[in-house]
């Protein structure tokens, strides 16, 4: 794998064959990754697999127009030929009176600051295997468990730079290392699955993989002889695993792109209260060894820490700088993109504060409601907030989680949600998004 020096070179070096070419600007992105994952399979290795490759994308603007291409041969001559046909391309595309680079006053000028998220950690497959192993002997000894679909642990490192003719150039590594156990309880008709996995950017602070094997057990057991509710209003609560999603959700829809093309149900609520004033949602892309840290965005742009909704109001779109051309605004250091294709805009580390209340606390008047644990589908409209997406997890009897449900749909609008939503005190960081328990009134279920 390149140096970050030679990355950056690597990179500025095809901006500067595009000029030659005939573009007027352009911009170029490297990324190189390697990894090693294992799988095994009812106590045997059933893979092993090592992927190392680097590809490089290109962005070119002749006057108005613009093309992209992409390589993964990185030979001299084929980075001159991808040059010419970018740049051909870009003759023979429509005008677009919004493309173009990011503003040169705005790029990052700084050095990136060390965000803590690559390791350098070397790691064998055989370690990889004894993790993987762990976790699903761990799994399979769960009472109740009767088949596995497997455990797996993978560790791998990447590296990307960015260079455009604006006077750009910057570079950051990543390192990743996961452990994860998947396994079915029950016989017959009456199986039921789940999971556990956990994903961090350092080594040591893996979860045991012991504890991960357990913990996926645990749950495949608990989900044993599901009932179905009674259709109707009813209270939901869903678990930190799922919740996050709606969070996902907010960011779809702040998100450039769909408020330049008024494709949002949240495309006149800048400024407004979307959720109840009790809510903080913050974007940081420089938490120390998160998940989805890094210093600059897809346009070069430094990157910062904001509160997306603030005491419930929405304070900001996520611009790149097209969809920040086309409203009038200021691109914001959200553009998000791989090798093909123009930016896009999109979040990092997300999180929503925590509340006051403890989970249990949130449940106890509750006399009967539904705890969600998996949510299945894709039943959201973005043009409306309309929301429905089946759903698994356990009936909530009394302001305790009782007996396994399965096959139910939960349905409402975000908007009321956003709105109708109460998060307890138990926020950890374990993902990209981390959200507390939640807890949603006023949904409909679909089940008997």
């Amino acid at each position: 794998m390149l140096t970050h020096d030679q990355a950056r070179d690597r990179a500025h070096d095809l901006v500067a064959r595009a000029i030659k070419a005939g573009a007027d600007a352009a911009d170029a992105i490297y990324v190189a990754d390697a990894s090693t994952g294992v799988q095994v399979r009812l106590g045997a290795l059933e893979d092993v697999q090592r992927s190392e490759g680097e590809e490089i994308g290109l962005r070119v603007f002749v006057g108005r127009q613009s093309a992209s291409a992409s390589s993964s041969d990185l030979s001299l001559d084929a980075l001159t030929k991808l040059a010419e046909r970018a740049v051909a391309m870009a003759g023979q595309a429509p005008e677009d009176e919004y493309a173009g680079l990011a503003p040169a006053e705005l790029l990052m000028r700084e050095t990136p600051r060390d965000l803590d998220i690559d390791d350098g950690a070397d790691v064998s497959p055989q370690a990889l295997r004894e993790r993987a192993m762990a976790a699903e002997d761990a799994a399979r000894a769960v009472t109740g468990v009767t088949n596995s679909e497997g455990g797996s642990a993978s560790a791998g490192r990447a590296i990307i730079a960015l260079a455009t003719s604006g006077g750009f150039a910057g570079s950051y590594s990543g390192s990743s290392h996961s452990v994860s156990a998947s396994v079915l309880a029950g016989e017959g008709a009456g199986m039921q699955r789940d999971y556990a996995y956990h994903s961090v950017r350092h080594l040591g602070d893996l979860d045991d993989a012991t504890a991960i094997g357990r913990e996926a057990g645990d749950k495949a057991v608990a989900r044993l002889n599901p009932i179905k509710l009674k259709s109707g209003p009813m209270t939901v609560v869903l678990d930190p695993r799922v919740g996050g999603s709606l969070v996902g959700h907010l960011i779809g829809a702040i998100a450039g792109s769909s408020i330049a093309r008024k494709t949002s149900f949240l495309l006149d609520a800048l400024g407004t209260e979307v959720f109840a004033p009790n809510i903080t949602i913050w974007d940081d892309p420089h938490r120390l060894r998160g998940l989805r840290s890094k210093p600059f965005d897809g346009e070069g742009l430094p990157t910062s820490r904001r509160a997306l909704i603030d005491k419930g109001v929405l304070t900001t779109w996520l611009l790149d700088s097209a969809s920040a051309r086309q409203l009038g605004l200021q691109p914001t250091g959200h553009a998000a993109r791989g090798v093909g294709g123009p930016p896009g805009a999109g979040a990092s580390n997300l999180h929503m504060e925590a509340g006051s209340l403890s989970p249990a606390d949130l449940m106890a008047d509750i006399k009967e409601g539904f705890y969600v644990t998996e949510l299945i589908g894709q039943g959201v409209n973005g043009l409306t907030g309309d929301y429905s997406r089946g759903a698994s997890g356990f009936v909530i009897r009394n302001g305790h989680i009782a007996e396994a449900v399965a096959e139910v749909t939960i349905a409402g609008n975000l908007k009321d949600m956003f709105r109708n939503l109460t998060p307890a005190n138990d926020l950890t960081f374990r993902y990209g998004t981390n959200v507390p328990t939640l807890r949603l009134e006023g949904l409909m279920l679909a089940g008997d």
